[in-house]
Parts: C-alpha cells; structure tokens; sequence
C-alpha cells in the first residue's frame, strides 16, 4: 500500500515541473544518499525478546524546491537491522516518508521536519525533525548531509539518525543578459609621405590642398584633411563591458560566461594601457558579513579567469561590496537573482578619422 501511495506522490511532485525553469530556485531534484539509523526497540511486540538495534541502508529521494526558502521531499530507504536478544544477525526492512525543508535565509543550512514509516517485523511510524547543509558543487548538483530525530507515534520508540548525499537539480537554471563586446576599432591608416615634384600647381589626390604644400600625398578622398593635406583625427572613447551571474550561494564561474570573458581579454590585449576593476555583488539574502565575503569571492573568481587568459595581475583589481550596491531592492527572487553578479566596464580612447 505503501509503494502505491509512494508512486502517486512522486507522480503529483513530477508533474509540477512544467514551469519550473521559469523560476531561478524553483525545480526538482532527484538524489540518493546512505544513512546510518540507531534504534532501540526492545522485546518487540511481535518477536518476543527480540531487540533490533542499528541500521545502516541506502536510498533515494525526490524534491521539489518551492522557492529560497521551502521545499518538500519523498524519501524511500532499503534498511537492515542488527538484531539482539533471543534473535541475532539481521533484519531487512524499508523506510519511506515524506519531509518539509525550510532553508534559513534561502542559504546552505536547512531545518526538516516529516513522517515516516519503517517495517521491520511490522510497520511503525514516526515524526521526525531534524537540520542538513547543502553543499552546490555546480549550479545543479549538490551533496546534502544531515541529522534528525525519529519520535515512535504507534509506540514509543525515540531513535537517531544521520544521512549523506549526493543530488541533481532538473530545475535549477541560470539567466542573464549576454555582454554586448565594442565593436572592434577600424584600422588605421598608413599614410605615405612622399614630396611632390611639380612643373606647375597640381592635386593629384583632390584633398584641396595643392601638391606643392600637401605633406600628406595620396589622402584618400573621404578624409578630411589639415591646412598641410594630412589626413585630420578626433579621439573616440570605446568600451567593453561584463555581467556574470552566479546562482545562490556560489562563486564558482559558468561556462556560459567564458566568451564574455574572452570579449574582455581581447579588449585588454588591443588596448594595453587599460585597467579592468571588477566589482562583485551579492543579494540581500543572508548576513552582510557572509555576503561581503562571497562578493570578494564572486569577484576574485573572475580575475583568476582573465590572469588565465594571459592579462597580467597588476592590469587586474577585485573588491567586493557585498550587498551594499543592489541592482534591484526588491525582497523577491527575480530581485535577488539580479543581484547575484560581478560587473566590469573598461574605457579606453582610440583615433579615428575625421571624414569629409
């Protein structure tokens, strides 16, 4: 009965992952995990004399996170006892449930509460609570360790368990605007300097400047030219800017960024007097003091990739202000998403020609 029950709640979770990367947190998961599980069930009610003590087992689970903060679980493990008493050796049985997860502040640390039942000779069943921390080794897979507290409903067992794992989020997806590179500057013009010998006033090259004062044979046409028939320049300011995202809680640098990071190395290398200042960013989510931290990191991260990328570490800063500088002020989780960045934008002057 109870793996029927188990099949259509899996089935009711799954189907909510229509819409699930529309939002940043929101999606399922999917994990398996080990456990050790420490009971004290003496002379059982329908094994007389017999104890059963601890377990160690494996399982899965599948979630659904809801938002920063909340998400749910359903939870199937395969368990075997130790058995003492006027039984010994082993005990197969099984545990499957169902938990709630508040994550404080939307971050790594978790509270849990649920139920379960676990057969061993019979059913029984327990609430639990418990606390985990979730670890993100990319945006999508995750480990998770935990700890809880299993209180007996239909008899009056109090066990200890701890469990570890590791997990894969479907839902979880990152979005951002890509970084727009400056266009690349136009190629400067060599202009060749020959005198002009003339048997009478000329302009071979139709500048408005006669060959005997034009310093500058051979200007094109659609240059525009000083009184000496060279061609005439103004000073442009150029730039390139960079936006990367992080998910919650990360520093680690997405691939989907590495071409707009590229951008900025060739930008760095045509224009070698230039310096980049990359300035990270977290949301308001979380302590200040964590978050000026992980803004360090976030920005720090980035500078590694373009030093990778041959620019040299003193043409490089990195500072992080945490949350001090929201993008969006907002207490909600496309706000908090928009600030989850490190930012950068480099101005450099190049000449361009002046046309008529």
């Amino acid at each position: 009965m109870k793996f029927k029950m188990l099949s259509l709640a899996v089935a009711v979770l799954a189907s909510t992952t229509v819409n699930a990367h529309e939002h940043k947190n929101e999606g399922v998961y999917l994990g398996v995990f080990g456990d050790y599980y420490k009971s004290k069930w003496e002379e059982i009610r329908d094994a007389a004399g017999v104890n059963v003590g601890d377990s160690t087992s494996w399982g899965a689970e599948l979630g659904y996170r809801f938002s920063d903060y909340w998400s749910a679980r359903l939870e199937y493990a395969d368990m075997d006892f130790d058995l003492s008493g006027s039984q010994t050796g082993s005990l197969s049985g099984h545990r499957v449930g169902v938990d709630g997860l508040y994550h404080f502040n939307g971050g790594p640390f978790y509270a849990l509460f649920g139920l379960k039942s676990i057969d061993a000779y019979t059913s029984n069943t327990f609430a639990n609570v418990g606390a985990g921390y979730r670890h993100h080794l990319t945006d999508n897979l995750f480990v998770n360790a935990e700890t809880a507290l299993y209180q007996g409903i239909d008899r009056g067992y109090t066990d200890v368990g701890a469990k570890l794992g590791i997990n894969y989020a479907f839902g979880a997806s990152t979005s951002s605007k890509p970084v727009k590179a400056a266009p690349a500057p136009a190629p400067t013009a060599k202009s060749a300097s020959k005198p002009a010998v003339v048997a009478v006033p000329q302009d071979a090259d139709k500048d408005g400047i006669v060959d005997n004062e034009d310093k500058c044979a051979n200007t094109p046409m659609v240059d525009a030219v000083d009184a000496m028939g060279c061609t005439l320049y103004r000073d442009e300011e150029v730039t390139v800017s960079l936006l990367v995202r992080f998910p919650n809680n990360n520093s680690a640098v997405s691939q989907q960024y590495l071409n707009d990071i590229e951008a900025v190395v060739n930008f760095l290398n045509e224009y070698p007097d230039t310096k980049v200042r990359l300035e990270g960013h977290t949301s308001s989510v979380g302590k200040a003091e964590y978050n000026k931290w992980l803004s360090q990191k976030r920005a720090d991260a980035v500078a590694k990739q373009l030093i990778a990328e041959g620019i040299a570490a003193s043409r490089v800063s990195a500072i992080g202000y945490g949350e001090e500088r929201l993008k969006n002020t907002a207490n909600t989780e496309a706000a908090h998403a928009q600030n989850r960045r490190v930012e950068a934008k480099i101005i450099s002057v190049k000449r361009v020609k002046v046309k008529r």
